[in-house]
């Protein structure tokens, strides 16, 4: 269960405007509702000296070149064998439960999201890693991150890893298309969804439907959906489903799905469409955009998401790194968090994957420029006036696909299918809540708190 005082932690964040990232003397960007401060390694604690075999899975980091790095680049100074498997939650879940049940395990190191430990923190299969924390303390972990990983317990059931968000993309050549009113500088400070549309209009009257979604099997659009257009028109997501602010966003997206490329349904990713020039203009997660980023950073603006009327919603990913119980050799596995939360390991990990740090510490003054680009689209993301922070669905378990299902049939059933809005909400709206009844799920940021099961409105 998501701390109740969440949004007050938000808020505190963006008061303080502690998510600065700096190269050399000049601030670079900013990572998800964080900043980097330490630049120097850390010497292992002597109880977390040395490694071992260690079978490392993480649902995150699942593309195979995404993979790939992990094991060759970001593991590869690690004093230890490390297994490193990447699965998608179901197969993740049913792993870690199946193990805890038999009271043996192989598993030395989990990896997810934030909300993917609530589930595994409920039944009792995670390790308290608060000595852990207490031993890493030189690290500089935002305070915020630890407390998330205590998942509304006493226990810390995960060590801050990792965090990324969304963000915009355009091609340069796009620039000249901006609506009346919108400068360069105008995009990382007060670009709206109705300027967006203008933007996506003036480009399909020049040269076609460019504007892109990663609407595919495996594209992200439910997030943009959870994260992006419910909080910024609504203010919500589940407590808004199917309210008028929700007709209001919905009606957006439809009509702007006139100027988007058609091939957007078979998009898992926008690197590659903005790449080739099929897009010129899209949103998408850092991590999915960082390729074309970095092949030709001169070619590309970025910057953050609009703008509603309720505000900037966006979404930050929090992952961290636990221990289940059953780990045959936890001092191999703390040995690993160790590894994995230094500040160079942390700086490789974003220049190799584009996650950005969950410690306070300095970037590289060497940064790539594609990654220099996505830190500013963050700073201007979590830096602004009128942010609205939306977690990660949060404690349903291996319900998450059914979930996300929700918004993903409603997108079918509006955008492509032509059907009435509110019909088609109040119908998923008894689909959303018969999911949120099955996992007994509480509200969580950008709805209200929640006493006892997150109320569908």
């Amino acid at each position: 269960m998501v701390p109740r005082d969440s949004d007050s932690f938000f808020r505190s964040r963006r008061a303080s405007r502690r998510a600065v990232l700096r190269a050399g003397a000049g601030v670079a960007g900013a990572a998800a509702l964080g900043g980097f401060r330490a630049t120097a390694g850390t010497a292992a604690p002597s109880s977390l000296q040395g490694g071992g075999s260690i079978v490392f899975l993480s649902t995150q980091l699942t593309p195979v070149e995404e993979a790939e790095a992990m094991r060759n680049e970001i593991l590869k100074d690690f004093q230890g064998e490390v297994e490193f498997i990447a699965e998608e939650i179901g197969p993740f879940n049913d792993r870690v439960t199946a193990e805890a049940q038999a009271g043996k395990g192989t598993i030395g190191v989990l990896g997810g999201q934030h909300g993917d430990f609530s589930a595994l923190a409920k039944q009792g299969v995670l390790t308290d890693l608060s000595d852990l924390a207490t031993e890493l303390q030189d690290r500089g972990f935002i305070p915020q991150y630890l407390e998330l990983g205590r998942l509304g317990s006493q226990q810390l059931n995960y060590i801050p890893w990792m965090q990324a968000t969304y963000i915009m993309a355009a091609r340069r050549d796009a620039l000249e298309f901006l609506p009346e009113g919108v400068d360069e500088a105008a995009l990382q400070t007060s670009l709206t969804y109705d300027q967006l549309g203008m933007w996506a209009k003036n480009i399909n009257d020049a040269q076609g439907q460019k504007f892109g979604l990663p609407a595919g099997e495996k594209g992200l659009l439910h997030r943009f959906l959870q994260g992006y257009g419910y909080p910024s028109f609504t203010g919500g997501v589940n407590t808004t489903f199917k309210s008028e602010d929700a007709v209001a966003m919905w009606s957006w997206l439809k009509d702007v799905w006139q100027y988007t490329n058609p091939q957007s349904v078979s998009y898992s990713q926008m690197s590659e469409p903005l790449l080739s020039g099929e897009v010129s203009l899209a949103w998408d997660h850092t991590a999915r955009l960082i390729d074309a980023l970095r092949q030709n950073a001169e070619d590309f603006v970025t910057f953050p998401a609009p703008r509603g009327p309720k505000g900037l919603g966006f979404m930050p990913v929090v992952a961290g790194l636990a221990i289940p119980k059953t780990a045959p050799d936890p001092a191999a596995a703390r040995s690993l968090i160790e590894y994995l939360t230094r500040p160079e390991v942390q700086a490789t990990t974003l220049r190799e994957v584009s996650f950005f740090p969950a410690i306070e510490a300095e970037l590289p003054a060497d940064l790539p420029a594609g990654t220099q680009l996505e830190a500013t689209a963050v700073q201007g993301t979590t830096g602004a006036e009128g942010a609205l922070p939306s977690l990660l669905p949060v404690g349903l378990g291996d319900q998450g696909g059914a979930y996300n299902k929700v918004f993903l049939d409603s997108f079918q059933s509006i955008v492509l299918d032509g059907n009435d809005i509110q019909q088609v909400l109040d119908q998923q709206a008894v689909n959303l809540q018969a999911v949120l009844d099955a996992t007994q799920a509480s509200c969580w940021s950008p709805d209200p708190a929640s006493e006892g099961v997150c109320k569908v409105g």
